[in-house]
């Protein structure tokens, strides 16, 4: 039996324009697909696009060529995202790096998490405003005295909370998660995480996780697909990742990850990698059960040698 698939994306390109003659390529045919109830984690280094493919999943960018599916609805159709407005705007939900920014200074706290219901014509199922938005905060772990309160007035958590709250709001079947935890220290960054994992398992939507810390990935995620250059080059459920990363820029990648221990730290060696000219036309190759990486084919159809993969030490041998 095979799982529904919430999210569709199929050959995705985004490209942002330098010159009248020169743009510059932000994601280059990219596809992945996410089944209904999971999560799915989303990594790569600053820059590799992983932003705008969340950008293009909520139609702030429009992606050309490529086509995203939202429940069966493409949303690089017009005609479809007229027809599907109020489902598009309720069921999809997204949730910004910079909950400052993404929050209006000059509103309360009842009112920022009202205005998505008052705006779609949604009736408050607890009967008042007020009622709502104090309902919406306890769930995220915020009591009603925030109510009244400037996001200014906040902790950069309890922005973040705020935001998260605005948009489970609307009963969202996807989240869009766009590095929620960047900002944030070390300890709320883990109850953010612990948040999240709460509240999928509750109420069951389909969450696509944008992060650097691979840590918080691993421990939150069922999938992960890795990033560079625009093009996605590994997807594998995370156990599988982590524990045999098959791709030389995931090896890399993984090779990053501080150890805790002092002694480990000072061994560890650095992943370095040196792609020959990267992948210009690839195909994901099957290595393993639902685990796939980006290869190069060659004339035969075999997958052409791999990028250069060497490791370096993380200190000197002095330390």
């Amino acid at each position: 039996m095979t799982t529904e698939s919430i999210l569709e994306i199929n050959g995705l390109t985004h490209t942002f324009p330098l010159t009248k003659k020169q743009v510059i390529p932000a994601v280059d045919n990219l596809s992945f697909t996410i089944p209904r109830g999971e999560i799915f984690g989303l990594v790569g280094e600053s820059g590799s696009g992983k932003s705008t493919v969340a950008r293009c999943i909520m139609n702030l960018y429009r992606p050309a060529p490529g086509q995203i599916c939202f429940k069966g609805i493409d949303l690089g159709d017009p005609k479809a995202l007229r027809q599907h407005k109020k489902i598009l705007n309720t069921k999809r939900q997204l949730i910004f790096q910079d909950s400052n920014s993404s929050l209006n200074q000059r509103m309360r706290v009842a009112d920022i998490l009202t205005e998505p219901m008052k705006i779609n014509h949604i009736p408050f199922p607890r009967g008042s405003a007020r009622a709502e938005a104090e309902f919406q905060l306890r769930a995220v772990g915020l009591d009603g005295g925030t109510l009244d309160l400037y996001p200014s007035e906040l902790s950069g958590g309890q922005r973040q909370r705020v935001a998260i709250a605005r948009a489970l709001s609307m009963n969202p079947e996807l989240l869009v998660a766009d590095e929620p935890i960047a900002s944030l220290d070390v300890s709320i960054q883990a109850q953010i995480v612990n948040l999240f994992k709460h509240l999928q398992e509750e109420h069951g939507f389909t969450f696509l996780f944008i992060a650097h810390d691979l840590a918080m990935v691993e421990y939150l995620c069922d999938r992960v697909g890795v990033m560079v250059s625009g093009k996605l080059v590994e997807i594998a459920p995370t156990a599988v990742l982590f524990n045999n990363p098959m791709h030389p820029y995931t090896q890399a990648l993984l090779s990053a990850i501080p150890k805790p221990d002092p002694i480990r730290e000072r061994a560890r060696q650095i992943g370095v990698f040196s792609p020959p000219g990267f992948y210009s036309q690839g195909v994901m190759e099957a290595v393993g059960p639902d685990h796939y990486i980006l290869t190069e084919r060659g004339a035969k159809g075999c997958p052409s040698a791999m990028p250069s993969f060497t490791m370096e030490k993380r200190f000197s041998s002095s330390c």
